[in-house]
């Protein structure tokens, strides 16, 4: 989101400092002296502030442009720490705007993905009714660099101590929605309280085995 800033010659007594604070880099151009003539320079809005209270000397900042809060758009990241909140919260009113109408939702311990955000929401009130308050959710790493998909590890805290078997990854992927990012896919694995270990690895070999030896079996899976 790109702003402008103008340069007029009003004196010092008209000021301006009642900036709005936020967080996107924005561009201000001058042809005054009081940059280099007919620069343009990218700088950050604490810079915006600072450089705003220091020219006292010079002429008013004058925003041609001004920020408009509104259309800035969460990060995905935000959005899905704001999922994990609200469920350790169990507030789910706020989790809903975080779901779009059409979302996908597999957890891969149940047969069949959760389909529309009514159907996300009945698991996730199931889920708060059967877990005591004291269990929450811990997130130990998430992605920041991609702004529609995030990935993310965690855990299960009790009391601020960890719960066994209970590490996640998680993956979700958003899209703006009515001018909103939402949730419109997600994916849990959750670490199995069993633990076959490499029996696993045989039991793979042997369904790989059988489907070169009976490839009619892959109309099975």
């Amino acid at each position: 989101m790109i702003h402008t800033f103008s340069i007029s010659s009003s004196p010092a007594a008209n000021l301006k400092t009642n900036l709005h604070a936020y967080t996107p880099t924005i561009t201000i151009s001058t042809n005054t002296n009081f940059l280099v003539d007919n620069c343009t320079r990218k700088i950050t809005s604490p810079q915006i502030k600072k450089w705003v209270i220091q020219s006292s000397d010079n002429p008013t900042v004058v925003i041609t442009s001004p920020p408009d809060d509104a259309a800035i758009l969460e990060s995905a990241s935000s959005v899905v720490r704001k999922f994990y909140q609200g469920i350790n919260r169990r507030d789910l009113v706020s989790v809903e705007t975080l779901i779009a109408e059409n979302c996908v939702y597999e957890d891969l311990i149940f047969p069949r993905p959760f389909v529309g955000r009514q159907a996300i929401l009945e698991f996730f009130m199931k889920f708060i009714d059967a877990i005591s308050t004291d269990l929450q959710f811990a997130i130990d790493d998430i992605s920041e660099e991609d702004t529609s998909a995030i990935g993310v590890t965690w855990h299960l805290e009790w009391k601020g101590k960890t719960f066994p078997f209970s590490k996640g990854c998680s993956f979700y992927r958003l899209e703006v929605v009515n001018g909103q990012r939402q949730i419109v896919y997600g994916r849990d694995s959750v670490e199995p309280a069993i633990k076959p270990g490499e029996t696993a690895l045989v039991a793979i070999r042997g369904v790989a085995w059988l489907l070169q030896k009976f490839p009619n079996l892959a109309d099975w899976l």
